[in-house]
Protein backbone atom coordinates (compact mmCIF):
# COMPACT_ATOMS: atom_id res chain seq x y z
CA UNK A 1 0.00 0.00 0.00
CA UNK A 2 1.12 3.76 -0.84
CA UNK A 3 0.84 6.37 1.91
CA UNK A 4 0.95 10.19 1.62
CA UNK A 5 2.27 12.60 3.11
CA UNK A 6 1.41 16.35 1.75
CA UNK A 7 1.16 20.27 2.63
CA UNK A 8 -1.84 22.13 1.78
CA UNK A 9 -2.38 25.74 2.05
CA UNK A 10 -5.14 28.37 1.53
CA UNK A 11 -5.56 30.41 -1.60
CA UNK A 12 -3.82 33.10 -0.58
CA UNK A 13 -0.68 30.49 0.65
CA UNK A 14 -0.97 32.31 4.02
CA UNK A 15 -1.52 29.07 6.16
CA UNK A 16 0.14 25.29 5.70
CA UNK A 17 -1.38 22.48 6.80
CA UNK A 18 0.60 18.97 7.04
CA UNK A 19 -1.37 15.71 7.00
CA UNK A 20 -0.77 11.95 6.07
CA UNK A 21 -3.21 9.42 4.22
CA UNK A 22 -3.40 6.07 2.23
CA UNK A 23 -5.99 7.84 -0.92
CA UNK A 24 -4.45 11.27 -1.84
CA UNK A 25 -7.44 12.03 -4.14
CA UNK A 26 -9.80 11.22 -1.42
CA UNK A 27 -7.95 13.22 1.58
CA UNK A 28 -7.94 16.78 -0.78
CA UNK A 29 -11.60 16.35 -2.22
CA UNK A 30 -12.76 15.74 1.87
CA UNK A 31 -10.09 19.10 2.47
CA UNK A 32 -12.14 21.16 -0.44
CA UNK A 33 -15.34 20.00 0.85
CA UNK A 34 -14.59 21.23 4.16
CA UNK A 35 -13.58 24.72 3.36
CA UNK A 36 -15.11 27.29 5.86
CA UNK A 37 -16.07 24.83 8.29
CA UNK A 38 -14.46 26.10 11.51
CA UNK A 39 -14.71 22.36 12.74
CA UNK A 40 -11.17 21.62 11.79
CA UNK A 41 -7.71 23.65 11.23
CA UNK A 42 -7.85 22.48 7.01
CA UNK A 43 -11.40 23.77 6.88
CA UNK A 44 -10.80 26.89 9.32
CA UNK A 45 -8.52 27.98 7.35
CA UNK A 46 -9.12 26.91 3.65
CA UNK A 47 -6.38 24.46 3.48
CA UNK A 48 -7.35 22.63 0.64
CA UNK A 49 -4.54 23.97 -2.55
CA UNK A 50 -2.08 20.51 -2.50
CA UNK A 51 1.19 21.94 -3.16
CA UNK A 52 3.80 19.11 -2.32
CA UNK A 53 3.53 15.40 -1.61
CA UNK A 54 5.70 12.21 -0.86
CA UNK A 55 4.84 9.00 -1.47
CA UNK A 56 6.17 5.98 0.74
CA UNK A 57 5.64 2.47 0.87
CA UNK A 58 5.67 2.33 5.04
CA UNK A 59 2.80 3.86 7.26
CA UNK A 60 5.07 4.04 10.29
CA UNK A 61 7.53 6.06 7.55
CA UNK A 62 4.87 8.06 6.64
CA UNK A 63 3.80 9.24 10.11
CA UNK A 64 7.12 9.82 11.54
CA UNK A 65 7.96 12.07 8.10
CA UNK A 66 4.84 13.96 9.08
CA UNK A 67 5.37 14.06 12.51
CA UNK A 68 9.16 15.90 11.78
CA UNK A 69 7.45 18.38 8.81
CA UNK A 70 5.17 19.48 11.63
CA UNK A 71 8.11 20.42 13.87
CA UNK A 72 9.67 22.79 11.12
CA UNK A 73 9.35 26.28 10.49
CA UNK A 74 7.60 27.89 7.69
CA UNK A 75 10.50 28.66 6.11
CA UNK A 76 11.77 25.20 6.30
CA UNK A 77 8.60 23.78 5.24
CA UNK A 78 8.42 26.73 2.53
CA UNK A 79 12.17 25.33 1.07
CA UNK A 80 10.49 21.61 0.78
CA UNK A 81 7.34 22.94 -1.36
CA UNK A 82 10.05 25.34 -3.48
CA UNK A 83 12.67 22.19 -3.87
CA UNK A 84 9.55 20.95 -5.83
CA UNK A 85 7.03 23.25 -6.92
CA UNK A 86 8.89 27.09 -6.82
CA UNK A 87 5.72 28.90 -7.62
CA UNK A 88 3.77 26.94 -5.37
CA UNK A 89 1.31 26.12 -7.87
CA UNK A 90 -1.75 23.86 -7.04
CA UNK A 91 -0.89 20.45 -7.58
CA UNK A 92 -4.28 18.69 -8.93
CA UNK A 93 -4.62 14.69 -9.51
Amino acid sequence: MKYYVYITTNPRRTVLYTGVTNNLKRRIAEHHHAKGQPTTFAGRYYCYVLVWYQVLSSRSDAILLEKQIKGWTRRKKALLIESVNPDWQEIVL
